[in-house]
């Protein structure tokens, strides 16, 4: 349906979960928060997604939370206003950073509170030249979510983290380049093509690896390093054991370019 909150579309590997909301500028209500969390579930499950794309429909890549919708929870007194962070930003934050697959942002315009941490949970962020990111929350009396503690300040430092988070304001496309916000920077007409290649290489790599990779760099950020290089060495048996190891070894025996099926 072309007018539901969140599309999934597929090309090979890449599965792309578009939130559709363009006249809300993506902002999350409690309709478009369930369909984004079941179609994250959906394509992480799915072994025949190796690589996901997450992205926005119209100039905004996602602004939040939906404020007409929190403003009327608010004054009616709704326990749904205070359910959200639980039942929806926390699961569908977790899959984004943990989901066994590489997780592409594709930040197609403004990026603002839960938006901007969603796109900061991602393994990679090609970003539009007109784009930007506004970690919005304080400015309406709010603390962060959406794993925003966590990824920020691993991304920038705690100190700029803060910055970002007490006084907000929109980080343009160049200067989240500068901080590390953004992996690459590219002219908004040229983001879908940039993805998209970025996308298939991704998607033609051996994917047990790269699920692995993610969760041993998570890991290690809070184990010490006894402990992370004992999980290293878990994960290394467990890709070991893969077919995709097996065919790389053969083939650089054979001085050939692997082939990799995700298995």
């Amino acid at each position: 349906m072309s007018d539901a909150p969140v599309l999934v579309t597929r090309d090979g590997g890449v599965a792309t979960v578009r939130l559709n909301r363009p006249d809300a500028m993506n902002s999350l209500d409690v309709a478009t928060k369930e369909s984004l969390l079941a179609a994250l579930q959906q394509v992480a499950d799915d072994a025949e997604v190796r690589v996901v794309v997450l992205t926005g429909s119209g100039r905004a890549f996602c602004v939040g939370q939906d404020l007409k919708e929190h403003v009327g929870l608010l004054k009616s007194g709704s326990e749904a206003l205070f359910a959200t962070v639980p039942e929806h930003y926390n699961p569908i934050v977790t899959l984004v950073a943990e989901m066994n697959k590489p997780v592409i942002a594709a930040v197609n315009g403004v990026a603002a509170g839960a938006g901007a941490s969603l796109a900061f949970a991602s393994d990679l962020r090609i970003v539009a030249d007109t784009a930007g990111f506004n970690m919005a929350f304080t400015g309406i009396a709010l603390s962060c979510d959406t794993g925003a503690s966590w990824t920020l300040p691993r991304l920038i430092g705690t100190a700029k983290a803060k910055e970002l988070l007490l006084m907000p304001r929109t980080v343009k496309a160049d200067e989240a380049l500068s901080l590390g916000l953004a992996t690459r920077v590219v002219p908004a007409d040229e983001l879908d093509a940039a993805v998209a290649e970025l996308a298939a290489t991704l998607a033609a790599g051996p994917t047990v690896a790269y699920g692995s990779v993610r969760r041993a760099v998570d890991h290690s950020a809070s184990h010490d390093l006894e402990q992370s290089l004992a999980y290293e060495g878990e994960l290394m048996t467990l890709t070991g054991k893969t077919q995709d190891h097996a065919d790389a070894v053969d083939a650089f025996l054979a001085k050939e370019k692997p082939t990799f099926h995700g298995r």
